[in-house]
Parts: C-alpha cells; structure tokens; sequence
C-alpha cells in the first residue's frame, strides 16, 4: 500500500496548459415557469478561488456522474447550488478557477468557505497524484491528460437522494429526477436559462408520496426515496446529522449501515460514502470499474462474470495499489474511460483497450451490474 505524505493544499507554481472544453451538445435550458416568484441575483461579480487547473477541472468534476445538480452555463462554466448558496465556476484563459456567488442567505465569507468544502479543497490533489504517478506510469500519463479531476465533498442527504435516482438508470433520466427533487427546495434563481433551488429537507421530502414520486417518472425508485426518508427521520437526531456522524465511522460500518435504507446497494452506499462521506478509498464497483480492474489490476479474472464477492476483490484491487485515496484513483480511471472524456486522450489509449478486446472477444461472459 502506497504512503501518501500529503502537503496543504496551496497555489501551485507549475500551470498547467489551458484546459479545453470537451466536446459536448448545448444543454437546453429548462422552461421558465411563469408564476414561479422572481429571485433577484446579485450583480455578476467574479472572483478568484486560488485554485489552479491541476486542482479542479470543471469539465472533468462536475458532468462525470459524482453530482446531478450541475448546469454548463457558458463556455467552461458551470452553475449550481451549495446549501443556499447559487454559485457559478468558470475558467480564466490560464485555467485558474473564479467563482460569482449569485444569491446567497448568509456573508459571501461563508458562503465561499461552503464552497470551498464542497469542493473539498482540504486535500491536495496534485500532492495525491504524485504519490500515484510515481508507482504507476498509466496513471501518470492519464493524468497529464486528465489533470483536475476532483472529488466533490457532497451534502449527505443531497448526495444519498441523487444515487436513489441514479441505480440501474441513465444520465438523461437521472437528471430529470434530480430536477424534479430539487424543484420542491427553495427557488434561489436563474442563471444561462437554467432554474436553481437549495436542496429540499427531510420534512419537505415527507410530503410527498409515493404516488407522486411515480407519477414524475420514478418508477420502483419512487418507494426507496419514501422509505429511505422515512428511515432517516427516525434516526437519532434526525437524518441529517446520522449521516454526517458516518464521516467519522470506518467504511465497512459505511457500506453495512447505508445499505440498510431502503434501495440502497452496495455500490450506492460507496458513492454516497465516496462522494460526501469521506471514505476516499471507497470503490464504487459496476461494470464499468470492473472492466477497468481486470484490464490493469487483476487480469486473471478477466472473463468473468461479475458477482457481488467480485465486486470486494475490485475494491481491494484499488486500495492495495493506491492505498487510503484509492477512491480518487479510482475516479479518474472512470472518468478517462468516459466517450465525453476520450477526444482529450491519446489515440494510443483507445487502441491498447480495442486490442485486448478483441483477444478476449471469444471468451468473456456476459457483465451484471450489481448496485
């Protein structure tokens, strides 16, 4: 297992080359709803964040599957919304990041402090990378390609009620969901014709029911959104604050207690754990992180089919090659296996993946993703 010695995240002396936007169709802007009331928005004004291109590529962070809550607003810019904060991020022409707080209910301080733990910039992940790129040459060369790939320090019930839409769906279907949820919060405004509400609480979730949930086009996952907010109410000073009392708790505990809310599998639970819990060496396993285990870390089970005893092999696959931040490894991996992400890589890394494709074409079984 590697060590990582970890510095303070700070400026990075050594920049980047300026991102560039990866390709992708423009989204189309949700219809404005007549009666709802007007939020009025601060004037634009933007502001540095300190944080370089190697700490935080938008494109490469926000449209990647860790959230569902955020919006391209402009050409490498995103939009979305923090507690009660309405925040947009862009990149200046060196790839440094500026942030414009739109609407907010506190100070900007804390509205920026917020911000900033969301985007988890406690840890440094140029100084994580490093340590990586050190043992393992793919991961260095991804890297280079791939720098700023960062993982979201999410609010728990946020992040848990995102991953109930997501199990066994699409990023299309996901999204809308996603919207129809966030729509019963508090609306906060409006920005590159796209509507931003702070993310409903646990008591506002309880109104609405099951019938409901089916009618907005849940489906099956309209009864694990109930119950799970349900469960949650019940919980020892209420649902909130049982979940943040996780970031404290060792993983396997993780996994084994929020695998007891209704709808939530084991990968579920390491997403949730992943992406708002601080469990960084959680592996969220499908079949996609399977395919990418047994190509670069455990070969010799390549053909096989994927069962949930597999899926502990996988996660132990990544956290003996890249130890505590496995997680982070992990994300990055994914994220270059992405079509969005493949135009910004070498044709050599596609060419490697057909060509032991086509050697195992005749012997691999049919892949189950197992949530």
């Amino acid at each position: 297992m590697l060590s990582l010695n970890l510095r303070p995240l700070s400026i990075m002396s050594k920049r980047q080359r300026p991102i560039q936007s990866p390709p992708s169709t423009p989204p189309t802007p949700q219809t404005h709803n007549p009666k709802r009331p007007k939020t009025i928005l601060k004037p634009t004004k933007w502001v540095p964040l300190n944080l370089t291109q190697s700490e935080l590529s938008l494109p490469l962070t926000f449209p990647t599957g860790q959230t569902f809550r955020w919006r391209q607003t402009g050409p490498l810019q995103y939009t979305g919304v923090v507690g009660a904060h309405l925040v947009s991020l862009r990149h200046l022409e060196n790839g440094d990041v500026s942030c414009c707080l739109h609407h907010t209910t506190t100070s900007e301080t804390n509205a920026k402090l917020a911000l900033l733990d969301f985007l988890n910039v406690g840890i440094s992940l140029a100084g994580i990378w490093e340590v990586f790129s050190a043992s393992d040459s793919r991961f260095a060369e991804l890297a280079s390609h791939l720098g700023g790939a960062r993982v979201l320090r999410q609010d728990p019930v946020e992040c848990l009620i995102q991953f109930l839409c997501s199990s066994n769906n699409n990023i299309q279907r996901i999204t809308k969901m996603v919207d129809f949820v966030s729509s019963l919060g508090n609306h906060l405004g409006s920005v590159g014709g796209f509507e931003f509400h702070e993310f409903p609480s646990l008591e506002r979730l309880s109104m609405v029911s099951e019938k409901e949930f089916r009618e907005a086009g849940f489906g099956y996952r309209a009864k694990y959104i109930t119950g799970t907010v349900k469960a949650l109410q019940l919980k020892p000073g209420g649902g909130a604050e049982w979940l943040l009392s996780l970031r404290k708790t060792e993983l396997e505990e993780v996994i084994e207690t929020l695998s007891t809310l209704p709808g939530v599998g084991p990968k579920v639970a390491a997403c949730i754990a992943l992406f708002s819990l601080d469990q960084h060496h959680a592996i969220p396993v499908d079949t996609h992180v399977w395919q990418i285990a047994t190509r670069y870390l455990i070969p010799e089970l390549a053909g096989a089919r994927l069962t949930p005893k597999l899926c502990g092999r996988v996660a132990e696959a990544f956290v003996s090659k890249y130890g505590k931040y496995a997680g982070w490894a992990q994300t990055l991996l994914f994220i270059a296996e992405l079509p969005s992400q493949k135009a910004l890589l070498p044709a050599h890394f596609s060419n490697a993946k057909e060509s032991k494709a086509a050697k195992k074409k005749d012997r691999k079984s049919p892949l189950s993703v197992v949530d």
